[in-house]
């Protein structure tokens, strides 16, 4: 490992691959993850692991840890990603020197081995465990009671607050409206958002659900969850502080 203030640089040991427009990019057995930013790593490549017919060098950029980069634009023939890649030649940190990296959003796919992973790449630090409980769960909101569960499934993810999952059939369906919202996690899935609407009152987006959860998160599955921050939980008759109202 190597650090230099709050980059931080490790080996990778999966497999892992970048497509764009149908075309592999980028692959190889040795990447490097490299927080930039101290909330998730980024995918590091060995220059000999990446397609460089594709890269057509376009500018420069500076990072005040990482030092100057040199920018490229990838290029297919079909289409173009203006400067989607970057690599730090002459950086003071050593080992991304051989490297190049590549801006999540202007790629198509990212896959670990034949895995696809969304949103940015996965922390090998970052936990998501999934447990039954028969925990009393009440949930309410402006006073009424919303969901009340005696089988909840809890999830505990690093760096977040525990996550309550209920089922369907312990939760006030008929407050629930569909929402047009759909978020992704790299850890959890694809989740599907619902409102609630209490006393004429709709409360946003203030549940969700992962109807096809990620192998690690597949407790969860049809499950729903509420926004702590904006509902009042209640754990076996004890309300529970909030995260922070949202």
């Amino acid at each position: 490992m190597e650090q230099r203030g709050r980059v931080r640089v490790e080996p990778g040991a999966k497999r892992v691959r970048v497509m764009f427009d149908g075309i592999i990019v980028a692959d190889t057995g040795d990447p490097l993850l490299v927080w930039e930013k101290p909330y998730y790593p980024v995918y590091y490549f060995p220059v000999a692991d990446v397609d460089s017919s594709l890269l057509v060098e376009s500018g420069s950029s500076r990072s005040p840890s990482r030092g100057p980069a040199i920018r490229y634009t990838i290029a297919t023939g079909g289409r173009s990603a203006p400067g989607a890649a970057y690599r730090h030649p002459d950086s003071p940190i050593e080992a991304i020197r051989g490297h190049i990296a590549f801006e999540w959003g202007a790629m198509d796919h990212w896959f670990e081995e034949d895995e696809e992973v969304y949103v940015h790449a996965r922390d090998p630090y970052t936990r998501v465990d999934v447990l039954r409980s028969s925990r009393h769960l009440r949930i309410e909101i402006d006073g009424v009671t919303v969901a009340d569960s005696t089988r909840p499934t809890l999830l505990f993810e690093t760096g977040l607050p525990v996550r309550y999952y209920l089922p369907l059939t312990d939760i006030r369906t008929d407050l629930l409206r569909p929402s047009s919202t759909v978020t992704a996690c790299p850890y959890k899935g694809t989740a599907a958002y619902h409102s609630l609407e209490v006393d004429g009152v709709l409360h946003e987006d203030v549940a969700w659900t992962y109807p096809f959860p990620a192998g690690e998160a597949l407790g969860i599955a049809g499950l729903v969850a509420f926004y702590d921050e904006r509902v009042e939980v209640f754990v076996d008759g004890e309300q529970q502080a909030s995260p922070g109202r949202r």
